[in-house]
């Protein structure tokens, strides 16, 4: 399940491509009134995707948050990577932050193999996806 904190980056990375206009600054008060996230939560998660390098920021009167780079080449995988930690649902099996069990021996685990592949699969959807894809597309 996606935390909070997740769902809030995604909600906020859709709005910033709904609205983006020539790479503008986004004002951060503008996406939580619209979003309805909370404030200094927001602030946060858009520091983290900053440091990360998928945002950048200018302060001032006519400041805001904007990409740093073009939303179709930021792939969800990153977000996901950044926001909520490995993307694996275990240790053994994740590709950034493996770690080994200490009850298990992965080459006799049938867990491990099916996680490897709940894995693979999700990743190769996060992979293929960018946050160019979630913004809202109305239907014609």
């Amino acid at each position: 399940m996606l935390s909070k904190k997740t769902q809030y980056a995604l909600q906020a990375l859709s709005y910033m491509v709904e609205h983006e206009v020539d790479n503008s600054p986004i004002l951060i008060a503008d996406i939580a009134t619209h979003k309805n996230i909370p404030l200094k939560f927001l602030e946060n998660i858009l520091l983290e995707l900053k440091k990360a390098g998928f945002l950048d920021s200018k302060k001032g009167k006519h400041g805001g948050y904007f990409f740093a780079t073009t939303p179709n080449k930021i792939k969800l995988s990153g977000i996901f990577r950044t926001i909520e930690g490995p993307i694996a649902l275990l240790p053994c099996v994740s590709l950034n932050f493996y770690e080994k069990c200490s009850d298990c021996n992965e080459k006799k685990c049938g867990i491990n193999k099916v996680m490897a592949e709940v894995r693979d699969s999700t990743l190769a959807i996060l992979d293929k996806r960018t946050v160019a894809d979630l913004a809202y597309k109305k239907q014609k």
